[in-house]
Order: structure tokens, then sequence, then C-alpha cells
């Protein structure tokens, strides 16, 4: 019986160079983004006590933080995430590891995505990248546009009691005596209905601009949070753009004060009523104004048809921000590779 022959280097090298003449999107993706210019917002987090400890040495950050891309990229599960790790050379190659070195984990992966949620620091990165994106000559231009998308997460199967406790913003007295129980539990996901139909969990609303495609600025509520409670957070000032577009579910008396006084125009879409309809005028306003609208729909059709879908299996609102955060990072990754691809000149 004859034994496999073992895996040699210049074996591994020749099947890394069939990886490149595919066309790896990973091997792209890797040097377009400016990886170690992350390294002091996650150090600054992760930095650990100085006295001596045992046990193995910790792993790199920008690794791991090209763990969490990975997640979010491909919509990943932790266990999901290391199988792929160990199964797939052109995730090993992204994460600069080899056949011989140690492979994270699934629990290792959940602590460190719980240690930058629980900081916060997601967003951070986010306006990080943002920024060097200004540097690089992608500054957002073109104007504004603003919408939400629902983010799923698991149903809870509550009682009528338990959930009427969490509407009023409070924890059932049975599940702080069962902290298991607890730990499973969303208080902070909600219920919503859009177009007749039922949704649990949260809302991305988000600001693209109008010529790159990027997402500018985003926030995340619970799902039953109207679209246009979320405006202000997501607006940027008129440098960015003075035009802004948006679904008429932004539209109100409100809404457009707002806009005046931050000195942008409003091309939201206008809504018709029982007692007053929509003139044949508007109506073409709406239409011409949706052909511009329509280009943050691609965003988040973007992440629902490249990015392995928009369902994120977290419990809690600041879980729920960074997952939401990476995926919101990571298609900006992806856009700039895009658009470095289509002009190069842009990011000499």
């Amino acid at each position: 019986m004859s034994t496999p022959s073992q895996l040699g280097f210049f074996d591994l090298t020749t099947r890394y160079e069939a990886l490149s003449q595919k066309g790896d999107p990973l091997e792209q993706l890797a040097q377009v983004v400016p990886w170690e210019a992350f390294r002091p917002a996650l150090a600054k987090v992760l930095r650990r006590s100085k006295r001596t400890q045992g046990g193995r040495p910790p792993f790199d950050a920008i690794c791991m933080f090209k763990v969490l891309v990975l997640q979010a990229l491909y919509n990943l599960s932790d266990d999901q995430t290391e199988y792929q790790i160990r199964d797939r050379l052109s995730f090993m190659r992204f994460l600069g590891l080899d056949l011989a070195q140690r492979i994270p984990d699934a629990k290792t992966i959940w602590l460190f995505r719980e240690t930058l949620a629980q900081a916060g620091v997601v967003e951070a990165l986010f306006k990080q990248f943002d920024a060097y994106l200004a540097d690089q000559g992608l500054q957002p231009r073109g104007g504004q546009l603003i919408d939400a998308s629902l983010v799923p997460v698991p149903k809870q199967r509550n009682t009528r009691e338990e959930n009427a406790a969490i509407k009023a913003g409070q924890s059932p007295t049975e599940w702080e005596a069962d902290p298991a129980k607890r730990r499973q539990k969303d208080i902070d996901a909600r219920w919503t209905v859009k177009h007749g139909a039922h949704h649990y969990g949260y809302k991305n609303h988000v600001n693209v601009d109008k010529q790159h495609k990027l997402i500018r600025r985003y926030t995340v509520t619970n799902a039953a949070v109207h679209d246009s409670q979320a405006l202000e957070a997501v607006l940027q000032p008129e440098s960015a753009g003075r035009g802004v577009w948006a679904d008429s579910a932004y539209r109100s008396q409100e809404t457009e004060a707002l806009l005046k006084r931050q000195h942008l125009r409003s091309h939201i879409q206008e809504k018709g009523y029982r007692d007053k309809p929509l003139t044949s005028q508007q109506k073409a306003r709406n239409r011409r104004r949706a052909r511009t609208r329509v280009r943050v729909e691609h965003v988040f059709g973007h992440q629902v048809t490249a990015m392995g879908g928009k369902l994120i299996r977290t419990i809690g609102v600041i879980r729920a921000r960074a997952k939401i955060g990476l995926k919101n990072l990571v298609y900006n990754f992806q856009r700039v590779l895009f658009l470095t691809a289509t002009s190069p000149h842009q990011m000499a």
C-alpha cells in the first residue's frame, strides 16, 4: 500500500501560483487594503498586561482582523471560519499562514470579535478607512444616497409576558434568575412589518456617495426604528454633496427643515395620500429621482448576493453593531478593489 507523498515547499508555491493565475480575489484584496494602518487602533484595544503569563502567544492582530474580514466577506460562523481556514489555501495565504502554523480556532475568533465589539472599535476602523480613501482621491462626491436595510437575527421564542417586559425596556425576572438562559436572549432586537411581512432583527442605515457608491456613514438600530429617525445620524456635511436622495419614507416637514438647516438640497421622493394623490409632474420627478436613488440599493444587493446574505447570528445590539459595521467596511474594501481595477490612477 503506497503512502501519500508529503506536500513540499515548491508544491505549495506551485499551487499558490495557480491560484494567482486564476485571479484569486483575496490576493488582490490583500494588496489593495492598507492593513498595517489598522494595527495601532487594534493594538490599543488588545493591549495586554505586562505580567508574565503562560500559554501560547496570541495571534497577530492583523491576522485576526483579516479573519473577521473573511467572516464578513462570506458570512461564515466561527466554526465554519475555522474549518475554511484549515481547508482553503487561498484563506491561508490571505492570512499569511503556512501549513506548519497553528490556526485560530472558533473560540479564539469569537473572543477577538467580542473584544472589538465591546470596545466599539469597528466604527473607528470604518472611519479610519474612509479617511484613507479621501487621502487617495476618493472623497465623497456627487451627493448623498440614504437608505436602510433590515438585518435579520434568529427569532426569539418568548411568552407574551416576556415580550411585554422587553418592549417596556426590562429583562424578564425569571431570566435574571437563570444567567445561562439570559445570555441566549436578545432584548435589543425588535419586530417590524414591511410590505405586509413580519421581520425580526436590526436595521443598517447607510449614507452612500453618488459617484463612487461607497458607504460613507452608517448607524445600526433595532428593526422597529423608522428609517427617517436615523437620517440625522448618517447625514454628511454639504462638502460631501448638497443633494440628498432617499425614498418617500424619509419625506416629512421635519426632514425638509433638517436638510435646509444643514444647507442640503432635498431630492427625497414625494408620496401621495388618499385625499391627495401624486400629480403627473410629481410622478415624473419621482421617476427621475429613483434612477439616482437606486444606486444605494445596489449596495444592499451586493451584500446579499456576493457576501453571503444579511443574516447575523449574534445576541444584543453591541454585537450586531460590530457584525454589521464589519459588513459595511468589507463592502467598501471590495468596492475599492473594483474602483482600483477600473480606474488604476485613482489609487496611485
